[in-house]
């Protein structure tokens, strides 16, 4: 694999390389195996892939989280060297590299960003579709990996790749979880010993929420998942929400249901210090 931090040798790569598709994989670096498994999917479609190693500033609202966030970039080369091929190459630009000038750009993406994390982090998602769109415009991916942990954001960025016309396709990618259940995230390694012990609480409270689903209307398993989660001591629920697949509507009630839309239940958790988010799929039949 190649690394480089120039958009020219970047560029000049994957126009030397001369082979399509062009996947890519977008990262903030701290991988795990649940971005290995984004690689992975990349390589198994695309005969040349690119992953960038981006902490972006713009789409964090709180400052601490931006510093605290974890770094480690030789460990990052060490991981993918170990899946990527000669052909591919690994973007680290620097902020400059990326906003030459600052980005005042503004979006809007309707109820995408007006709901569960956009009301809990103001301006993420205009970061988000910054960051993501300044690297397609980069890369030039034909397509493009995103992990559906992060459920609402690619829910975003599919409504970014529609306003803005780019032909990437998207491909969303199951969650990968530790064996404990807990889903796969950067900020784990930021946990508290005690606090990541009783963190798969929060997978275990999805998958009954779930099952509720099948006979429970909304409000009952709302209430089930805030006392469940909020009883653990320095465990307290920022949101959890059952929203659609498309436009992330959040049901007041089973009645308001759509046929033929898949829903989820999308969670954000305070465990101790550390905001972690996870969603499942809730079970109707």
């Amino acid at each position: 694999m190649k690394v480089t931090s120039r958009i020219a040798d970047l560029k000049n790569h994957l126009k030397e390389a001369g082979i399509k598709p062009v996947g890519f994989v977008p990262t903030m670096g701290a991988l795990h195996e649940g971005h290995l498994s984004l690689v992975k999917y990349a390589i198994h479609e695309c005969p040349v892939v690119a992953v960038s190693i981006f902490v972006n500033p713009t789409q964090f609202n709180d400052k601490n989280d931006l510093k605290n966030y974890p770094r480690n970039l030789k460990k990052d080369l060490d991981l993918l060297s170990g899946v990527l091929r000669k052909d591919d190459i690994v973007f680290t630009p620097e902020i400059t590299e990326i906003y030459p000038v600052p980005d005042t750009r503004q979006f809007s993406f309707g109820n995408l960003d007006m709901v569960m994390e956009a009301v809990h982090r103001k301006g993420h998602f205009n970061g988000v579709a910054q960051v993501v769109s300044r690297l397609f415009e980069i890369v030039e991916p034909d397509i493009a990996y995103f992990g559906i942990k992060d459920f609402q954001q690619v829910a975003v960025i599919k409504e970014l790749v529609r306003q803005t016309g780019n032909k990437v396709r998207i491909v969303s990618c199951p969650i990968v979880r530790e064996s404990d259940g807990l889903a796969m995230s950067s900020r784990n390694m930021l946990l508290e010993p005690e606090i990541r012990k009783k963190a798969p609480l929060i997978f275990r409270t999805l998958t009954s929420a779930s099952e509720m689903f099948r006979s429970a209307d909304v409000p009952e398993i709302k209430e089930f998942v805030r006392e469940k989660i909020n009883s653990e001591t320095r465990f307290y629920v920022e949101y959890f929400e059952i929203a659609d697949d498309m436009e992330l509507f959040t049901l007041k009630t089973k009645k308001e249901m759509i046929p033929g839309r898949k829903y989820f239940g999308c969670i954000a958790v305070k465990a101790g210090n550390i905001r972690l988010i996870d969603n499942l799929e809730m079970e109707t039949a």
